[in-house]
């Protein structure tokens, strides 16, 4: 299946079929079905990790990264280690150094904020930084979660 995207901020992979987006006059690159794969997986993780679960009569979601900060020390540590996968899967899409350090400077405040106890645990449940991270990793592609889900 082809989809037309708009704006790709990405180099043509060596593998065969994908999404087709326009880089420029004339231009076609194309994403690999596989790369459109891996970044629905880690847009599903993100969505687990942080926003998984809406609190009812409230417009909070809350994730398991919420739910983990709960444990004291080890469930920071947990969550911040899925938030380094996220971030090395980028780097293997190739996601360029500049946007990976302002990806591992949103898990560096996320484990920051998340250690201070009891407040860390409120912090948790509104810093996303597994979706700020997805959103850098899919903006560089010129994707949109939107883009993932029409898919």
């Amino acid at each position: 299946m082809m989809a037309t995207l708009k704006t790709p901020r990405y180099e043509t992979p060596p593998s065969g079929s994908g999404a087709e987006t326009q880089s420029g006059p004339g231009t076609t690159k194309r994403l690999s079905i596989d790369h459109l794969n891996r970044l629905q997986r880690l847009s599903s993780i993100a969505k687990l990790m942080d926003t998984a679960v809406a609190v009812p009569f409230t417009r909070v979601r809350i994730g398991a990264d919420s739910v983990l900060g709960l444990l004291p020390g080890v469930g920071d540590v947990a969550g911040t280690l899925v938030s380094l996968y996220l971030v090395n899967e980028a780097r293997r899409l190739g996601v360029p150094k500049a946007k990976l350090r302002q990806m591992l400077a949103n898990v560096g405040v996320d484990f920051v904020g998340g250690a201070v106890p009891l407040l860390g645990d409120i912090f948790d449940v509104y810093f996303k930084s597994n979706k700020r991270n997805v959103d850098v990793t899919l903006d560089h592609f010129g994707l949109t979660r939107d883009d993932l889900r029409r898919r």
